[in-house]
């Protein structure tokens, strides 16, 4: 090997080294509270609250919020508007190149258009009971709408605002993902499945168990290195899988009641929250093996989250709660109900 092979040698082992580094380093942090922001109570008095979605170019924060969506200036933190009109709200689908939104609302079974400028309703289409989690697929440029005890998702075409097909599921559905490369991958929180859709074909391509965990929930995915992050309630698991085989590679145990798991491109973190009131950090050292870095202690019920990816804060709801009603034979299980007027949002910074 001559002088200039050497150095070129020296030059592509010195890169191939920073870019193993940069995947295996774990950025020092420290999540802890740096901001509780009260909020008014929900019209009509009923406290609920659901999915938080983060628009980090536009920097604006929506939160579900029983028959309304806040929208939050993401810097301030200061109420810039409200999404009125709704009677159970879940989450919010953005599509950016049309200027639209689309609000998942669970008792009137019904997805809701909305103008981003505006923020005024432009119309609804009829979904399915229990219209809950609900995701843009850019591939396919389509809505999917989950639809907990219908069992099933209804397919949109968001440009005019019909309904393309609704495919049976087998089972509840919790959280879904889309990789952008026509795929959309939903938790079955009934079937213990990652259930992988063809969001052009509109048919199921598999079903992986995701093993130790249960009743999957929350997920999320690193698009790059083909990696899922589900979240379970019943056992309480984090499971991570390839997105390409279904493969289990590796799984931690988390506390109650997970809700939301969001996943950092930036500095390869997992956050997972949940019921019990905890953000459970882990870290992609590589593809392959993932460790826990922290677990910061929020509030009960603050189970769902969004990240800024250019602060790195996230964002929390929660309220007060009062115990659960007694128990009837309709309603064996119930959970905690909550205050009115006690709605607030949190940030969590590093």
């Amino acid at each position: 090997m001559n002088v200039s092979s050497s150095r070129r040698f020296a030059i592509y082992m010195s890169f191939l080294l920073l870019g193993t580094s940069a995947l295996t380093a774990q950025p020092k942090i420290n999540y802890h509270l740096i901001k509780k922001v009260p909020l008014s109570a929900a019209p009509g008095g009923k406290e609920y609250f659901d999915y938080l979605t983060m628009d980090p170019a536009a920097r604006r924060l929506y939160l579900s919020h029983g028959t309304e969506f806040k929208v939050l200036d993401a810097d301030s933190y200061a109420v810039v508007g409200t999404i009125s009109g709704l009677e159970r709200s879940h989450g919010i689908a953005l599509v950016k190149d049309l200027g639209k939104g689309f609000i998942t609302d669970g008792s009137l079974g019904k997805v809701f258009m909305v103008d981003l400028a505006t923020l005024k309703m432009t119309g609804e289409i009829k979904a399915e009971p229990d219209a809950d989690a609900i995701v843009y697929d850019p591939a396919s440029k389509r809505i999917f709408s989950f639809n907990g005890n219908a069992k099933n998702t209804t397919v949109i075409d968001p440009v005019n605002g019909t309904v393309v097909k609704t495919i049976p599921l087998g089972g509840g559905p919790e959280n879904a993902v889309a990789d952008g490369k026509g795929i959309v991958y939903n938790n079955n929180e009934e079937t213990n499945e990652v259930v992988v859709i063809d969001s052009q074909t509109l048919g199921i391509k598999a079903r992986w168990p995701v093993a130790p965990a249960g009743g999957p929930t929350a997920i999320a995915m690193d698009i790059a290195h083909r990696r899922l992050f589900s979240a379970g309630r019943n056992p309480q698991f984090l499971v991570i899988m390839n997105a390409d085989s279904g493969k289990v590679i590796q799984s931690f145990p988390i506390s109650g009641g997970a809700d939301a798991t969001v996943f950092e491109p930036e500095t390869g973190l997992i956050f997972t929250s949940t019921r019990e009131g905890m953000i459970h950090i882990f870290h992609e050292d590589s593809p392959d093996k993932y460790s826990e870095v922290q677990t910061v202690k929020t509030e009960v019920g603050a189970k769902t989250m969004a990240l800024d990816p250019k602060t790195h804060n996230l964002f929390l709801t929660t309220s007060d709660f009062n115990p659960p009603p007694a128990p009837t034979p309709d309603r064996p299980r119930s959970n905690p109900v909550a205050v009115p007027g006690t709605f607030r949002l949190l940030v969590y910074g590093r």
